[in-house]
């Protein structure tokens, strides 16, 4: 009998190597902790309409995604959070000022400024987002997550003046120019929390594995929480610990070391 009780794990860079593919030792480490009755969260900045294969190589059902802004539980919701409307349409305007592409998440879609830029394009084949429509000026998008494509460092200040969001740089090799955009307030750290309530379980009980800026607050809301070993160069100071490369057994690895693998 094991004293844990649930596992969050991100996806790009922690669960998928820069090859798109799951090591046979993830596959592994997940069912072990499966069969001893962890609860096993895909917690992603990806849109959960776009995830449904991958989840089941790993014979997962439960999730937190948009980057902490709707979560589910075996096909239930638990919450949905939606960006403020005049937030999302300040940041449009910032885009189209300076020529910067946009990816609008909704619960059923992605809502794309371009549908054929070699940019966006190259984002699409990238995070595997097939149900993409054209953006339109006249819709009031019901908006979960946003991601800013085709943005250099030198052009993030005009978004980072708004006080409740910070940007996070996409951790994945070829993607460093796109920025997910992230709420203070709701992230995957409060989308662990919202879990953990519906759920019942205490925080000590739960574990995390990620490597990107956008797993900091899940980090640090979990009780014993892994960066990936090919994390950003600023994750590793929010976990408690730090495992092997995505390519080097790293979910499998942070396992063992708390004895749930063998």
């Amino acid at each position: 009998m094991t004293k844990y009780k649930v596992l969050f794990l991100d996806i790009d860079g922690t669960i998928l190597t820069p090859n798109d593919s799951i090591e046979d030792s993830t596959k592994n480490a997940v069912a072990q902790v499966q069969a001893k009755g962890l609860e096993v969260f895909l917690a992603t900045g990806r849109p959960l309409h776009e995830i449904d294969e991958l989840a089941k190589k790993l014979n997962i059902d439960s999730f937190i995604g948009y980057n902490g802004a709707y979560a589910t539980y075996q096909h239930e919701d638990i919450f949905q959070e939606p960006m403020d409307k005049k937030l999302v349409q300040r940041f449009m305007e910032i885009a189209a000022k300076h020529h910067h592409e946009v990816v609008l998440y909704t619960n059923k879609e992605n809502v794309l400024t371009s549908l054929d830029s070699p940019g966006m394009q190259k984002f699409v084949e990238m995070f595997h987002l097939h149900k993409n429509v054209a953006f339109s000026p006249s819709n009031h998008y019901d908006v979960l997550g946003m991601t800013l494509v085709n943005v250099k460092e030198d052009d993030l200040a005009p978004y980072n003046q708004e006080e409740s969001i910070h940007l996070s740089q996409v951790n994945v090799d070829g993607m460093r120019h796109c920025y997910d955009v992230i709420r203070d307030k709701v992230n995957k750290g409060y989308g662990i929390q919202m879990v953990l309530k519906r759920l019942g379980i205490e925080k000590e009980t739960s574990i995390a594995f990620g490597d990107g800026m956008n797993d900091k607050e899940m980090l640090q809301t979990v009780g014993e929480s892994f960066a990936m070993g090919n994390g950003h160069p600023n994750i590793f100071q929010y976990a408690k610990h730090k495992t092997t490369e995505v390519t080097n057994s790293g979910i499998y690895n942070g396992l063992k070391q708390l004895g749930l693998v063998d």
